[in-house]
């Protein structure tokens, strides 16, 4: 499965990109997780999930129509501080959006 995680500047998508490898490491999933900025963006061929940072729910509808054309799924993650989000909370979210799609 590969993640993308997106917040404005690309540094608190990092914080979170860290917490989800170390939950998947620790279940034994396979995942490949990056950090990145909305801006950043670009493409989503080959991006099962992405999540989106919650002050960038504004950006969601938009993001989502997108994601249809390559059945990537999007969701938003919980409004808590990079620093505070549990990185098992984020993977049950990303699989729980995969899921959906799938």
């Amino acid at each position: 499965m590969r993640i993308v995680v997106v917040c404005g500047a690309g540094a608190s998508s990092t914080f979170v990109a860290v917490k989800l490898r170390s939950a998947a490491r620790s279940r034994g999933a396979v995942v490949e997780v990056e950090p990145g900025s909305a801006s950043q963006l670009e493409s989503l061929t080959g991006v099962d999930v992405v999540l989106v940072g919650a002050h960038l729910e504004y950006a969601v509808p938009g993001l989502r129509e997108r994601a249809a054309a390559t059945g990537t799924a999007v969701a938003v993650l919980p409004p808590v501080s990079p620093a505070a989000l549990d990185g098992d909370s984020a993977l049950d979210l990303a699989l729980s959006a995969q899921a959906t799609t799938l």
